[in-house]
């Protein structure tokens, strides 16, 4: 009897699970809706950029937004978020994805869904060329006379209120120009991740990316998706596909090349 019970949870589960996946499957909708509609926040180079209200998005996500666009057969519609509402936006379904350099963490995968990632990173210093020296450790930069800065809402600020007590942190709100409080002297570093801070040096010569080979921690880069495991399923395989085939690689180099100013 009580095998008879646990084959009859089993099945009464499985077509649960199966009536679900039915009535949540946004792989059918996207297609039935002819648009795939991206989040992404425009203020993170090399992923996701955006000049101005009036201008075009450009960056490695959202190039791999039009790919994923084509693949599905349906027109690309890009969705302005910010990370400090991207969980939100993503809950009110403003989106079927956030794309444009998003780290998987724990605190976001408790709701909603990671892909597969497609790039290693790690949280790393960048501060100005004469001080690079002074910062190479999280102890040497936890010292009261030092100046951190930070952008507001995501993995950085985190990172940041988790590991330093003892210098000041300050909450600078626009993610494009927060490099350039570094150089004016207003801030003396930021924490943010390796990739990132590469391409700013090659953008602002004053400044210099500390061991961006050695960060602080391990971290990596997805996309971001409700709990749809049909539509997670898809973005994978397509994501796998993209990367073994060899496509992957020179766009991330296309990009990191790319003449931002």
């Amino acid at each position: 009897m009580p095998t008879i019970r646990l084959l009859f949870a089993l099945m009464l589960g499985l077509c649960v699970n199966a009536a679900a996946l039915a009535q949540g499957n946004r792989l059918d909708d996207i297609i039935a809706r002819g648009a795939l509609r991206v989040g992404t926040t425009g203020d993170y180079k090399p992923f996701s950029y955006r000049p101005g209200q009036a201008a075009d998005f450009i960056g490695l996500d959202i190039e791999l937004a039009g790919h994923l666009a084509k693949t599905l057969g349906v027109k690309l519609e890009l969705v302005p978020t910010t990370w400090p509402t991207l969980m939100k936006d993503l809950g009110e379904d403003r989106f079927n994805i956030a794309m444009g350099g998003v780290s998987i963490n724990l605190d976001r995968q408790k709701k909603a869904l990671f892909s597969i990632p497609y790039l290693r990173d790690g949280k790393t210093p960048i501060t100005r060329c004469e001080n690079k020296e002074r910062f190479q450790t999280l102890a040497q930069i936890d010292q009261p006379q030092v100046r951190l800065v930070v952008n507001p809402g995501g993995t950085n600020e985190r990172f940041a209120r988790a590991n330093i007590k003892q210098a000041s942190i300050t909450v600078y709100p626009d993610n494009v120009t927060i490099f350039d409080q570094i150089v004016a002297g207003k801030a003396d570093l930021m924490i943010t991740d390796a990739i990132e801070t590469r391409l700013q040096q090659k953008l602002k010569p004053q400044l210099c990316a500390l061991h961006p080979d050695t960060p602080f921690d391990f971290s990596e880069k997805a996309f971001l998706m409700p709990r749809d495991m049909l539509w997670k399923a898809f973005v994978d395989q397509w994501l796998h596909q993209t990367m073994a085939s060899g496509a992957f690689a020179p766009m991330l180099e296309k990009w990191l090349s790319h003449n931002w100013q």
